[in-house]
């Protein structure tokens, strides 16, 4: 029987999964270190137990003290689980871009929290950076984590993640993609393997109102850099004393609504339920990919879960409110998926007869009649009507003889939008052509389709 004394010892360890669909692009093989595994569902757990057990040890948090922090939440998370194993109170501060389920979470961890505006400067005493350092101040007994400039936070890493991920690649590893937000999981696990790979390329995800792009390639700290974003996790507008700028080789701004849309797209397309941040390190990668060649590997942080984020990117409405939501029109292809193939259709030397006789059987209004593979005219129950009433003996003619002009022809990847113009402009269907034969779309199979 192997047996948890508690549930910190189950920290880290996480598995290494294979991306396929996401990354089909990408020449490289890309893995993922999907941290989610972690009993608080990210990889803050990691530097959350190190920073409190080193505390421990040199007497800054003593018995029944009080853990303060400013977090985004899930170092929060992290701290909160070592306090309820450990017997500590939490206090958390948070800003209000910071998404519902995070906070709550935190509460139903026991921990206070204390949300604050996020359009502030840190050095403003209503930032949550100042918050905390004031409630430090003013609660007896109590140690702040300050996972910024805290060096355990960049040491967990280097403990642990860089080691599990050099041990999971067995040793070949050839990029390192993170998202940056504290910089204690890129500084320190690129530490480790740069230790035991100095050509390792260490790439940094950045988004846009953040300073680490143009600090790192420029020196300068440009305050016009700074302004507020949607994406979590990622991104400051100061510099952590984590963050390694020379272990770091280059940065990659996302935009909000790319890291949100493969937020998305990662669940959608690897089953794999992760958040915002995850969604900034693929969108980071692929906008690298010319960099990963053939028989490289690629490793990408995968930093938390995907309930953390169930009320904004997974949200319809919430995306489209902020114009993020990419909307799947389907295609002609898409509409004729699972249909029966090759098309219904009556040869133009074929008696009307046989004409009538397909279209009563299956119960269509509408013909297509072909010549050598090739649409040529339409029978409608309209034009057998009028022919008949004309002469019955017209039964007996080629079809070509009672058929109107051919339905137009579309390409699979047609949308909604073009089969419906064509629809409007008096067609009673379209044809499209596939590799198999011909599929037809009629106005009954786009009616609920189109918004």
């Amino acid at each position: 029987m192997k047996i948890h004394a508690n549930i910190l010892s189950t920290i880290g360890n996480t598995p290494m999964v294979r991306l396929n669909r996401i990354t089909k692009d990408v020449a490289a093989t890309v893995l993922a270190k999907v941290e989610t595994f972690n009993p608080g569902n990210s990889i803050k757990d990691r530097m959350a137990l190190k920073m409190v057990e080193d505390a421990e040890k040199d007497g800054r948090l003593k018995p029944g003290g009080t853990i303060i922090e400013g977090t985004s939440g899930n170092t929060g998370m992290g701290l909160a689980i070592a306090a309820i194993i450990k017997g500590y109170k939490c206090i958390f501060t948070t800003t209000d871009k910071q998404s519902k389920e995070k906070v709550d979470i935190l509460r139903a961890f026991g921990a206070e929290v204390i949300v604050c505006p996020t359009n502030v400067d840190p050095e403003d005493p209503r930032s949550y950076y100042s918050v905390s350092s004031r409630l430090e101040k003013e609660t007896p007994n109590s140690w702040k984590a300050n996972q910024y400039d805290n060096p355990s936070n960049a040491q967990a890493h280097y403990e642990t993640t860089g080691p599990e991920i050099w041990e999971q690649t067995g040793g070949k590893v050839d990029h390192l993609v993170v998202g940056v937000g504290t910089g204690g999981t890129i500084s320190g696990t690129a530490r480790f393997l740069k230790e035991k790979n100095p050509k390792l390329k260490v790439w940094g995800i950045d988004t846009y109102g953040s300073v680490f792009k143009k600090l790192k390639e420029t020196g300068i700290f440009d305050k016009n850099e700074i302004y507020p974003y949607i994406t979590e996790g990622i991104g400051e507008d100061f510099v952590p004393k984590n963050v390694d700028m020379d272990l770091i080789d280059h940065f990659e701004k996302v935009t909000d609504r790319d890291a949100a849309i493969f937020t998305r797209r990662i669940v959608k397309e690897e089953g794999i339920f992760v958040g915002n941040s995850a969604g900034s390190a693929i969108a980071g990668l692929l906008q690298l990919k010319d960099h990963f060649k053939q028989g490289e590997t690629v490793v990408v942080i995968f930093h938390d879960h995907g309930t953390r984020y169930v009320g904004k990117m997974f949200n319809d409405d919430w995306m489209r409110e902020r114009g993020f939501l990419v909307e799947e029109k389907p295609t002609a292809g898409d509409l004729l998926k699972g249909r029966d193939l090759p098309l219904l259709s009556v040869e133009a030397e074929e008696p009307v007869l046989v004409a009538i006789d397909k279209m009563r059987r299956h119960n269509i209004d509408q013909l297509p009649v072909m010549e050598k593979g090739v649409p040529v005219g339409t029978i409608t129950d309209a034009r057998l009507f009028d022919a008949i009433l004309e002469d019955a003996e017209v039964r007996h003619q080629k079809a070509r003889v009672v058929m109107g002009p051919a339905l137009p022809v579309m390409a699979p990847d047609a949308h909604l939008e073009e089969i419906a113009k064509k629809l409007g402009n008096g067609s009673p269907a379209v044809l499209v052509e596939l590799k198999q034969g011909f599929g037809i779309i009629t106005k009954q199979d786009i009616i609920g389709k189109l918004k």
